[in-house]
């Protein structure tokens, strides 16, 4: 087999499964050679895929989705489902176990500039709530360790963000108010690839599939301190201890997929979310997205 380019769109605990795989040698154990490589950001990632320069990547659902619906034509296809709960957090300056969504609109909230997932999620969550997003006092120009610094100075009353900024901002005072998680499943992160590559790589992808297998069900019951230690390397600037809160809040709330079959309700849970935030023109259909059929020939069922 020729070595496979898997490219990461960029470094992030969520993505843990992924990491695990290979510093366990699990795609290894399969028979495939991974080289992975840091695209920067998802969509230079698609790019790369679309050009040739990557054969396999992970990211959003919603890439696929929105690319699909602007051009019927996209070859892009989503398959192994990885993250299937949000990770995203509300933190604010100190505890507040009171905290409802319905207290946002008179509070100073920084929300996610790197990415847009988390925000068009969280509007339909408010949506559903009768609140009307556009009445938020909302800083939308910040990155996530700038707002969680904010938050901590007093200039911000709560940020939204994934781990490890809230493991670090805990250690300094602040606390969690909500968890994007609790929500249910929602469609963050799975492999995808031209529907060429899936056909040109598919002895490869099935190994990759089998490989997050056996990922998923490590993560799902090592202790947090063994996953900490296994991905520590890829994240030297965060404390161990902080790594590991991080890991155990995610382990907690079953982020990560129990297998890497798709479940229908987390992809419309984003179908949805992006429909309300103006985003898809259309219904994306999930067979037409997403490639279970690799999946299944994979595991065998």
């Amino acid at each position: 087999m020729q070595p496979i380019i898997l490219n990461e769109p960029f470094r992030a605990v969520f993505y843990a499964p992924f990491y695990v795989a290979e510093a366990r040698g699990l795609f290894a154990a399969q028979g495939v050679e991974v080289r992975r490589m840091t695209a920067g950001d998802p969509t230079k990632a698609a790019e790369n895929l679309i050009a040739g320069r990557a054969d396999i990547a992970w990211s959003g659902p919603m890439r696929p989705m929105m690319l699909r619906d602007r051009d019927p034509s996209c070859p892009l296809r989503s398959f192994c489902a990885v993250v299937m709960k949000d990770p995203f957090l509300l933190v604010g300056r100190g505890p507040n176990p009171g905290f409802r969504l319905a207290d946002l609109p008179r509070l100073r909230f920084g929300t996610v500039s790197e990415v847009p997932t988390p925000w068009w999620c969280l509007q339909d969550d408010l949506r559903r709530e009768g609140i009307d997003p556009a009445t938020l006092n909302r800083v939308t120009d910040r990155s996530m360790a700038e707002n969680a610094a904010a938050v901590l100075a007093g200039d911000l009353d709560v940020a939204q963000v994934f781990e490890p900024h809230a493991a670090l901002a805990e250690a300094q005072g602040a606390a969690v108010w909500h968890r994007a998680a609790d929500r249910g499943p929602s469609a963050y992160t799975a492999f995808y690839a031209t529907e060429q590559r899936i056909a040109e790589r598919s002895a490869e992808f099935e190994a990759m599939i089998r490989a997050m297998a056996a990922a998923l069900a490590w993560i799902a019951a090592a202790p947090p301190e063994e996953i900490a230690t296994t991905v520590a390397p890829l994240f030297p600037e965060v404390p161990l201890p902080a790594l590991t809160t991080a890991l155990a809040r995610y382990q907690g709330l079953a982020l990560w997929s129990p297998t890497p079959h798709f479940p229908r309700a987390a992809f419309e849970q984003l179908r949805g979310a992006m429909q309300t935030a103006g985003i898809l023109r259309g219904s994306p259909e999930f067979d037409v997205c997403v490639d279970e059929a690799i999946v299944a020939r994979a595991l065998g069922a």
